[in-house]
């Protein structure tokens, strides 16, 4: 499965405002909502929530995936975030963090879920990616980088 199948073009945004983490992924939730109106805003921000809770899903250099699962998603998507200030996010590096690559998945593709989050991670370990994502204040090109 490659990122394009996951990420709508509406649902990457750069964002001005400061945002505080809990805003960030109300934020993440509203636009899911909206790419998939069967499931409720609500439902969407309380599965990244009680991943959250288990730990931040901050992993370093800036970089977060927030994640959660949900029984009535019937396949993955996701949203991307570039934020114009860092978020205090409680990342293992206990840096700010600037890009947010949420996924929700399916609650029993387990296997589907583990592969679809390394993919992510290993796209974004790319230096180069992440340089250009940063430099970028179009919603149209985020998506295009992160999706290519």
């Amino acid at each position: 499965m490659e990122i394009n199948d996951l990420l709508a073009p509406e649902c990457a945004r750069c964002v001005t405002p400061e945002l505080s983490k809990k805003r960030a992924l109300e934020l993440i939730s509203e636009l899911a909502a909206e790419c998939c109106p069967e499931l409720p805003q609500h439902e969407l921000f309380e599965s990244l929530m009680a991943r959250e809770k288990m730990g931040s899903t901050g992993f370093g250099k800036g970089i977060a995936l927030p994640h959660g699962r949900l029984s009535r998603l019937t396949k993955p998507m996701a949203v991307m975030l570039k934020c114009d200030t860092p978020i205090d996010f409680d990342a293992i590096d206990e840096q700010p963090v600037d890009l947010l690559f949420a996924l929700f998945v399916p609650e029993e593709e387990h296997q589907q879920y583990l592969a679809v989050l390394a993919k992510v991670a290993e796209k974004l370990s790319q230096k180069e990616l992440v340089r250009a994502l940063r430099r970028t204040e179009d919603n149209q090109q985020l998506f295009e980088l992160v999706s290519q």
